[in-house]
C-alpha cells in the first residue's frame, strides 16, 4: 500500500513513528557501545521504542493539523464585510 494512500494522520503517524525511532535506535547503540558494549543492543530498543513512539504520536498530531488545513474552506473575498463597503 502507497503512503499517500493512506488518510494523512495515519501516514504522519507511521512517518514519524519510523523516523524518530531509527534516530533513536542509533543514538541509543551509540550509547550502548559508549556505556556496555554487550548489551549495546538493548540499548537500541531501550531509547529507539521510546523515542519512536514519541514520534509516531507527533506526526499523528502533525497529520491532524494537515488535514485541518488541507479542508479548510477557501475564502471568498466577496463574503468579507470590508471587501463589500
Amino acid at each position: 500500500m502507497a503512503l499517500r494512500q493512506l488518510p494523512i494522520p495515519l501516514a504522519g503517524t507511521l512517518v514519524g513513528g519510523v523516523v524518530l525511532g531509527a534516530v533513536g535506535g542509533i543514538i541509543g547503540f551509540v550509547l550502548g557501545l559508549r556505556a556496555h558494549p554487550p548489551t549495546a543492543w538493548f540499548a537500541v530498543l531501550e531509547i529507539g521504542i521510546p523515542v519512536g513512539l514519541v514520534g509516531a504520536l507527533l506526526g499523528f498530531l502533525f497529520g491532524l493539523i494537515a488535514q485541518w488545513i488541507a479542508r479548510a474552506p477557501a475564502e471568498d473575498p466577496e463574503a468579507d464585510d470590508i471587501a463589500r463597503h
